[in-house]
This record gives structure tokens, C-alpha cells and sequence, in this order.
């Protein structure tokens, strides 16, 4: 009891350099594996928070009409509307930085509109709209455009995007609260690149 008590003062009163790498670490090692996954279970998904890395899905400063009359056509020719888009969770997109929350759905109460966190042909799960969605005996499949994008991408194999590659759907967004993963991501690949 005597060593809690001591381990427990130099965690929260000393000062020193150790004192606050060690906070540090025991914070990252609660919130990754403690805090994350509870949050995760919460919401049925792996990946519960990301981080947008990308500015797919950013509508650049535009207004929602302003940015609709230039992207009309491509929507018109999925049959989606100005006023069906209107109705849209994110209308008006997000921007790089954003963290979002997810929440993992049945792929049967998936629709056109919300916005798809899947796995892809990249090393993280790719944001983006669904812009058409079908069944194929039983199974439902998906495609997606992020809204900054002028087409759909084949290389991310968003054109069909089957049940086993759901991650979740956005529900939630904080904005630029990713830019601190986005950042110690960058710094980290560089000194791993370095090394």
C-alpha cells in the first residue's frame, strides 16, 4: 500500500522530466486501451473516433448552394437531388482535422446520403459519401464519393463496397480536434523515416 501511495505522489505532485513521461504513457496506455475500446463497444465499431486525414470530403469554404451548383451534375446523374442532398447528415462536408464519431449500423439501415467509414485499398479506413447502394441476394453493397472528389476513385475500390468492409457510419463530427493525431502521426513517420 506504502508503494501505490509513493507511485501515486510521483505521479501527480513531482515535477520531474520522468514524472511527466511517465503520466504521458500511462494516459496513452488508459486511453488506447482502456478508454477507446469501451467507447468502441458502445458504439459497435472498431474505430469508433477518426481522424480525417484527407481533404476529400471538404467543400472548400463554400456555402451549400454555391457548392452544389458546381458539383449538380455528377449527383443528377445518381438521381440525388439538391433537396434530397440538402437533407443529408454533413451537408456541407467536413474538413481535414475533423475528428468524427462513428457508429456501426446494420447494413440494411444504411442509406444513400450518410457518410461510410470503410477499408480500402490504403493503409486507413477512407470517409466518404454513399451515393448509391443495392442488394445482391441478401447481401448489400455500397458506393461511395468524397464531396470534393469529381468521381468516384476505382483505386480505393469504393465502386463496390460489400459488408465486410464497413468500419461504421459518421455520426458525429468535432472540428480540428484530429489536427494533434494528424501531427504526431507526421512527426512520427518522419523520425521513423529518419531511423
Amino acid at each position: 500500500m506504502n508503494n501505490l501511495k509513493k507511485i501515486w505522489i510521483f505521479l501527480s505532485k513531482d515535477d520531474s522530466l520522468k514524472s511527466w513521461i511517465l503520466s504521458i504513457f500511462l494516459a496513452f496506455i488508459v486511453v488506447k486501451f482502456l478508454i477507446y475500446p469501451f467507447i468502441g463497444l458502445i458504439f459497435s465499431t472498431s474505430y469508433p473516433i477518426v481522424a480525417v486525414i484527407s481533404g476529400s470530403m471538404d467543400h472548400e469554404g463554400l456555402d451549400f448552394d454555391d457548392w452544389w451548383n458546381n458539383n449538380e451534375g455528377w449527383y443528377g446523374e445518381k438521381n440525388i437531388t439538391k433537396g434530397e442532398f440538402s437533407d443529408f447528415k454533413f451537408k456541407n462536408g467536413f474538413s481535414k482535422g475533423d475528428i468524427i464519431l462513428l457508429i456501426g449500423k446494420q447494413s440494411k439501415d444504411i442509406k444513400v446520403g450518410d457518410v461510410l467509414i470503410f477499408h480500402s485499398t490504403t493503409a486507413y479506413p477512407v470517409i466518404h459519401r454513399i451515393v448509391e447502394s443495392w442488394e445482391v441476394n441478401g447481401s448489400y453493397h455500397f458506393q461511395t464519393k468524397g464531396d470534393n472528389n469529381s468521381n468516384i476513385i476505382i483505386q480505393l475500390n469504393e465502386h463496390d463496397i460489400s459488408e465486410d468492409r464497413i468500419v461504421g457510419v459518421a455520426m458525429l463530427k468535432i472540428p480540428y480536434a484530429g489536427w494533434i493525431k494528424i501531427i504526431a502521426s507526421e512527426v512520427y513517420n518522419g523520425v521513423r523515416g529518419v531511423f
